[in-house]
């Protein structure tokens, strides 16, 4: 893997969804790089510090929140001189998104007061009344053709759909919820996944008529719901509870196929790759090395750290690290936080929150464990690259992980003091955007070629 050198960031980064673009925030800068040179093309200046920003689909505008003033700003990357402020006034902004023909932006108020579509064509504004949620709560159909919105009146949960045409109302009904805490349409846009908090225990399956099609229970007792996704095939429906089971659906019957448990202590028989991460001590040959006066007494502020990291395959049984959560503080730290899918639906990766340094990859064609992570610290973020079947995940160290079906990863990256806190992939799965807590680099990453070994380092 090649690195670029780090750059400064205050706030968000992301790509542009042809990947051509990385958008970093900047204080009150929102500074536009190419992501093949990393040359400058574009820098706004905001109102006000940048907490957050979202690319339109089409990569030509992009939004940035400036939730302390409150507002919001957007640009458009051909049209410097263009601009757009939305302002709120006392009702604030909670948060904004764009829609999918990148030509409105949604906007939550303060307090869940209202939803307005504001549309950048010709200035007209959509309002709907008491949105459930500021940042969840709204989905959009694949095409782009419609969208679910919640909102809540009277103790009672309801499913708005609107045209992403005219943004009219095409219909509403309530839901079987205690208390919704979000929705996704299917890939296929056939149906509407609901689910409720975690004190609730159900998962709805709506159509866009309004018709129940499946409520689904696993128990009864404790928390709840945690993670919910869609596999990108549309066929599977993974589901992570507090109970630390991973149970998955098939869109058919919507009936649960597979239950998958997070046990603290693997035993045999267990075909899975059990890979550790370990410090492995660098073995250096100084008898003939000589240093003269001038570079024995010059300033070494970064000096390497003694030792490389790797991973190193583990014989089962094995005890992975586990912590109780203390019965008396609230939302505990337990259940599967981490549920993502592989590109291709065959593998899905969790992390059971009371082994928070252990990742699980799944084989949902074959109904069995892959492989399992074991680190030193705890999982920040794993992601799934867009384009192939490779799992690149993060713990705050100077490392980043990677697994593939033929093996597991480590890779230094090669930056003084450059600890990785979170990570995303651009949409052609050639380049990675890695951040520290104040500054961002990139890395190219080449396809990793077929091989049978279990464990490489960089």
């Amino acid at each position: 893997m090649e690195f670029t050198e780090s750059y400064k960031q205050t706030g968000p980064c992301c790509f542009s969804p042809d990947a051509r673009f990385i958008a970093v925030a900047v204080d009150y800068r929102l500074v536009i790089r190419e992501t093949v040179s990393f040359k400058v093309v574009q820098l706004f200046s905001c109102l006000d510090k940048i907490s957050y920003i979202e690319w339109a689909l089409d990569s030509e505008y992009i939004l940035c929140g400036l939730y302390k003033k409150p507002m919001i700003q957007a640009w458009s990357l051909t049209q410097p001189e263009w601009t757009c402020k939305i302002d709120e006034g006392p009702a604030g902004i909670a948060y904004a998104r764009w829609s999918p023909d990148s030509r409105h932006i949604l906007t939550t108020s303060d307090f869940q007061l209202r939803l307005i579509v504001w549309s950048l064509l010709n200035t007209a504004c959509v309002h709907l009344q008491w949105p459930k949620h500021a940042s969840k709560g709204v989905s959009f159909t694949r095409d782009g053709k419609f969208a679910a919105i919640c909102s809540r009146r009277d103790c009672k949960d309801y499913i708005n759909l609107l045209s992403c045409h005219t943004w009219e109302i095409m219909g509403n009904f309530a839901v079987d919820t205690l208390d919704l805490a979000d929705i996704e349409w299917s890939p296929d846009d056939s149906a509407i996944v609901i689910w409720d908090s975690p004190l609730d225990y159900k998962v709805l399956i709506y159509s866009p008529d309004g018709r129940c099609l499946f409520k689904y229970q696993a128990y009864e007792s404790g928390l709840g719901i945690k993670s919910v996704s869609w596999s990108p095939c549309g066929q599977f429906l993974a589901v992570g509870s507090y109970d630390q089971m991973l149970r998955v659906l098939n869109h058919l019957t919507w009936k649960t196929f597979a239950e998958l448990m997070h046990p603290s202590t693997v035993r045999g028989p267990c075909y899975a790759a059990v890979f550790k991460e370990v410090d492995e001590p660098l073995q250096l040959d100084m008898s003939e090395l000589c240093l003269s006066d001038d570079f024995s007494q010059g300033h070494d502020d970064s000096p390497e750290e003694p030792f490389r990291v790797r991973y190193e395959v583990m014989e089962v049984p094995i005890n992975l690290p586990f912590q109780k959560p203390p019965a008396e503080k609230p939302n505990p730290k337990q259940g599967i936080g981490i549920l993502s899918w592989s590109t291709d639906s065959q593998y899905i990766c969790t992390r059971n929150d009371s082994m928070p340094t252990v990742l699980w990859i799944w084989d949902i064609r074959h109904l069995e464990l892959a492989a399992i992570l074991v680190h030193k610290d705890p999982i920040r973020v794993a992601a799934w690259d867009p384009t192939c079947t490779r799992l690149v995940l993060c713990t705050g160290s100077t490392h980043l992980y990677m697994w593939t079906p033929s093996g597991a990863y480590c890779v230094h990256v090669p930056l003084s003091q450059f600890t990785i806190t979170d990570l995303k992939w651009n949409s052609d799965g050639s380049c990675l955007l890695l951040k520290d807590k104040e500054s961002f680099c990139c890395a190219a990453v080449p396809l990793l070629p077929e091989s049978s070994e279990y464990s490489s380092d960089d």
